[in-house]
């Protein structure tokens, strides 16, 4: 039971993330559906980051540097969709859908390409491997291994909460979310508002990234990408009803779905049913449907995401 915590804790870690940076995207306006892309590419960074760094370099160093590798590839990547959909006003759906398309696709061109200019092109794989910096990551209290990731992911929530209810600029965001034209009246710059809300909603997704592939083995083949973690972090942010408190809530719920399928073997009466482990792997997801099929006739989205700001409208 120890390790069904550990895993739910540090699954609910990259969900609420993620779904974060979800959520200041869509309270700017801006439907942010390329998380999954912007996961791998950030994932990216920060593997390049731990598989590059000289050996004996302090774990602080580690931690800090790989977070802001992770951070400014996912930055970069995500302003993709800002250009696209804010200054273009690009169709925001289908922006975010290539997004996550080209995301996984980038990444394993360039670390098969990585790989290939390292073994002078003997190895044409898209795994990166981090065995030394992961442990950086790491903590041990007793049996319990301890990830700074879930400190992280309850500092952004902590943030985000006093960003988006406390302050100017989250306000400012949110009304740009939902009446631009309203906003902009009062001298609200709506451009600038959303481009922060696609840049923030890119370093949180980027965190999300890294701490997924941190979660598991201490390598990381880029084409498989993060299996469907930033739809269900759009789950989590939409059963969350965009509001950081219940976004954690729901972040837990399905993060122990996700643990089950690491861990069902080691608890007897799960074991027992003699359930195939693909079926534990598709238990976030079936519950995500079932919970957006009875709560989403009532979610109160942000009322003008999705619609490019025009400041002729009224």
């Amino acid at each position: 039971m120890l390790l069904l915590l550990q895993y739910t804790l540090i699954f609910s870690s990259v969900l609420t993330l993620v779904a974060l940076g979800g959520c200041y995207s869509e309270h700017s306006g801006v439907i942010n559906l390329g998380l999954e892309g912007i996961m791998v590419i950030g994932a990216l960074g920060g593997a390049l980051v731990m598989r590059f760094l000289p050996t004996g370099t302090p774990g602080i160093l580690v931690v800090l540097l790989t977070i802001a590798g992770a951070v400014v590839f996912g930055v970069a990547y995500s302003a993709l969709l800002a250009v696209a959909c804010i200054n273009f006003k690009a169709d925001q759906t289908i922006v975010g859908t290539a997004l996550n398309i080209l995301g996984t696709a980038l990444a394993t061109v360039l670390v098969k390409a990585i790989n290939m200019k390292l073994s002078g092109g003997d190895d044409v794989s898209s795994t990166i491997q981090y065995v030394n910096a992961k442990q950086s990551f790491i903590a041990y209290l007793g049996s319990f291994q301890f990830n700074w990731f879930m400190v992280i992911a309850i500092i952004a929530l902590v943030i985000a909460y006093v960003v988006l209810y406390k302050t100017k600029f989250g306000l400012r965001m949110m009304a740009c979310g939902e009446h631009p034209q309203a906003a902009a009246s009062v001298g609200i710059n709506v451009y600038k508002m959303r481009w922060s809300g696609v840049l923030i909603s890119g370093i949180f997704g980027s965190l999300g990234g890294i701490c997924y592939i941190l979660a598991g083995v201490s390598e990381w083949k880029f084409e498989n990408g993060v299996a469907g973690f930033g739809f269900l972090a759009l789950a989590v942010m939409i059963f969350g009803q965009w509001k950081p408190t219940r976004i954690a809530l729901a972040a837990l719920l399905f993060g122990l779905f996700r643990a089950l399928s690491n861990v069902y073997i080691g608890i007897d009466f799960l074991a027992a049913l003699n359930i195939p482990s693909t079926v534990y792997n598709m238990f976030p997801y079936i519950i995500s449907l079932v919970v957006l099929a009875f709560t989403s006739k009532n979610s109160k989205a942000p009322k003008a995401e999705g619609i490019p700001y025009d400041p002729g409208q009224r």
